[in-house]
């Protein structure tokens, strides 16, 4: 018997998202995220405990603005002290790991899934998903948006608006589309 859809996603092989158990899966986090997004900020403190229980890890003082998004929140871990202004999407069919001390601005999008090229495979739902690791006291401005299989080395600044679809060294600053070294042309 082959690997499920959920276990090809996670082995990183190219897998239909277009199958029951993602489906299933996919929904508890919209009902998580949902919950996290329309309760009072007093109920929901700095994270709701739906949402946080989807999470694979979650280091203490960790405070998610809302509204957020997640395509399904098993696959997220983050350190102490993360903070993820408002609007902050993850699509996270890859492991996405956010290092301590880390913030995101407003806006900021994590994308792991790549569609296939192809169009009609592309059309029966058949994509890949590359994980995202973002280090410890990385500061990433608001819309930025980063691509599946990039690392963010710890103390790194991404500008906002930036386009990161390469890995980004410990402490380097990089800004635009796509985003590269400032002062390097």
């Amino acid at each position: 018997m082959g690997l499920s859809e959920r276990q090809k996603m996670a082995a990183g092989e190219w897998y239909c998202c277009f199958d029951p158990e993602l489906d299933a899966l996919r929904w508890q986090a919209r009902e998580a995220v949902h919950l996290h997004n329309s309760m009072p900020p007093s109920q929901r403190g700095n994270l709701a405990p739906a949402l946080s229980a989807l999470f694979a890890e979650l280091g203490e003082s960790v405070f998610l603005e809302a509204p957020f998004h997640c395509s399904y929140g098993i696959n997220i871990s983050l350190g102490r002290r993360v903070y993820m202004n408002t609007g902050c999407v993850i699509l996270d069919s890859a492991s996405v790991r956010i290092g301590d001390g880390s913030m995101l601005g407003p806006g900021v999008h994590i994308y792991c899934a790549e569609h296939h090229k192809d169009p009609e495979l592309r059309g029966a739902g058949m994509e890949i998903a590359r994980p995202v690791t973002i280090g410890k006291s990385v500061w990433i401005g608001g819309g930025a948006i980063l691509v599946g299989g990039v690392t963010i080395g710890d103390g790194a600044i991404i500008g906002a608006g930036s386009v990161v679809t390469r890995d980004v060294a410990a402490g380097a600053t990089v800004v635009g589309n796509p985003a590269r070294p400032v002062g390097v042309k």
